[in-house]
């Protein structure tokens, strides 16, 4: 048993003080307030359930900083990300992913929502695992202590009824039922995978600074290359007999080619990894396949109208806007997340009512998109997250900040989306869009935590229930996952992110 005990917390019912959080290790039992500290542990400043972070390209975080020379559009910035991703193997993948979500973790990240179509070899070759890269992502985000929802992503066409480019070719499976085959095989890692010794890194923290908590160990690094076999350096994810949470198909035909996931159902309240869909968008799944992938009885993620371009081409296509072609496909309704929703007609937005929704705002600002109806959106009955998606910033108050000043510049009006509004999307409308129980400080949620620091150069002075929109992925202090710090002192038990991330990125541009 674990008790904890904060001054300030963030309840469903909203802030509340002196609260006592008991758990039994990776659930919490009891949450009561207006305790004294007694013999809990103190969390310090206010603390919140975790933040999720619904929608990641965890390799999209070597392009921060590298795409600015030139301006450009969001198509150009599209064909530098795919130099990057022609660069990849799922051994310097795993590497990259493990330090962007022990960044996420640091932030206060303790779900993220990996949109995942870096899928094969390039040119399209299958490796000898055909969910090598999938498995590596797996494995990075137990490596870095937080939950994952796999968003195995369904990718088939380089544009409405266009080929795939050559680089294209690595995102797809041919059809949407090779996909689901595919996706039928992926398998989570051994329950005892997590928190392994650091690779070694070259030091850049200053002197005096207290080294890694762990001693150096063989590099777990090694999953598979291009036609190899399972390195015996990882445990192997082929091993486990349970499929992942959420793994499951409804439709005749489709799921007689799941018979190894029967029986996963939802995920359980202590999941560490769950397994979901995605339809990369109109344009790259055509639309007699649509269907196939709506029928994934699990989360089910898509982008949605973030380019006008996009619009443009679908109507021309089809006669309708996206949102309305997604709906006729059945992908649409509460286990549904349309990332972006940037471009949308009053008819789309009645449509996506009972979907979710997720803004990704530092990047739809980086690349220009625009920002969306968040508030429409919000009074249609969508329910409203937030990502980092190309984590150009990875702090997801930040991102909340982003949203409400979003509207205020679209308005001209302040407080469009109110501070529990914007907790709600950083914490329970995120897991729930990533199939995860949690984002809650309540009994029979899982114990994750953040507590973020009310006495720093940002956040001194500040009310409590308007800190999020004062702090910054700098104040986080502590963050627990299931009980357990992956995050103390705001320092991540990986050791030296910072470094982590400088070598996998060097490896990838040399």
């Amino acid at each position: 048993m674990t008790a904890h005990w904060a001054a300030h917390a963030w309840l469903p019912t909203g802030p509340a003080t002196g609260v006592r959080i008991d758990t039994d290790g990776a659930t919490i039992t009891r949450v009561t307030t207006g305790q004294p500290r007694g013999d809990a542990h103190p969390l310090p400043g206010m603390v919140f359930p975790g933040f999720a972070n619904p929608h990641s390209h965890a390799f999209h975080r070597a392009l921060r900083g590298r795409t600015h020379g030139d301006g450009g559009t969001f198509w150009t910035w599209r064909d530098r990300m795919y130099a990057l991703a022609d660069r990849l193997d799922p051994d310097s993948y795993l590497r990259l992913a493990r330090a962007a979500y022990a960044e996420m973790a640091l932030a206060g990240v303790t779900a993220v929502g990996e949109f995942h179509y870096l899928h094969h070899a390039p040119g399209g070759t299958r490796y000898a695992d055909p969910n090598a890269m999938g498995h590596a992502l797996l494995q990075a985000a137990a490596e870095a202590g937080i939950r994952i929802t796999l968003l195995d992503t369904c990718y088939l066409a380089g544009g409405i009824d266009e080929p795939l480019s050559r680089t294209q070719r690595r995102f797809s499976d041919g059809t949407a039922a090779a996909w689901a085959d595919r996706v039928a095989a992926l398998r989570p890692p051994p329950t005892d995978v997590g928190f392994p010794p650091a690779p070694a890194a070259t030091p850049t923290r200053g002197a005096g600074a207290p080294p890694p908590p762990q001693a150096a160990a063989p590099d777990p690094t090694k999953i598979i290359s291009p036609g190899g076999p399972p390195s015996s350096t990882l445990p192997s994810t082929a091993d486990s007999s349970e499929p992942l949470a959420g793994g499951l198909w409804t439709t005749p035909g489709v799921a007689d080619r799941t018979a190894a996931a029967q029986g996963a159902a939802h995920p359980r309240p202590s999941s560490m990894a769950v397994v979901g869909a995605a339809i990369h968008s109109v344009r790259a799944v055509p639309r007699d396949q649509l269907p196939e992938v709506a029928a994934f009885d699990g989360p089910l993620h898509v982008h949605l109208s973030e380019q006008p371009a996009e619009n443009a081409a679908c109507l021309a296509a089809h006669g309708c806007t996206p949102t309305r072609l997604l709906a006729e496909a059945g992908a649409l309704g509460p286990r549904t997340t349309a990332v972006h929703a940037t471009h949308l007609t009053p008819d789309d937005i009645r449509l996506l009512a009972g979907s979710h929704v997720c803004f990704c705002p530092t990047t739809e600002g980086d690349l220009a998109d625009g920002h969306g109806p968040a508030r429409e959106l919000l009074d249609a009955g969508a329910r409203l997250s937030l990502g980092s998606d190309q984590h150009a910033v990875v702090d997801p108050l930040a991102e909340a900040r982003a949203l409400e000043h979003g509207e205020r510049h679209r308005t001209g009006q302040r407080g469009r989306i109110s501070p529990h509004e914007l907790v709600t999307a950083l914490t329970g409308a995120g897991y729930d869009s990533l199939g995860h129980a949690g984002g809650r400080i309540e009994a029979g949620a899982p114990a994750d935590l953040v507590a973020l620091r009310l006495d720093s150069v940002r956040t001194a002075g500040s009310l409590p229930e308007q800190v999020v929109l004062a702090a910054s992925a700098s104040d986080v202090d502590t963050v627990i996952v299931g009980g357990r710090e992956v995050v103390r002192g705001g320092r991540h038990v990986l050791g030296d992110v910072g470094a982590l991330l400088a070598e996998a990125i060097a490896e990838l541009w040399t």
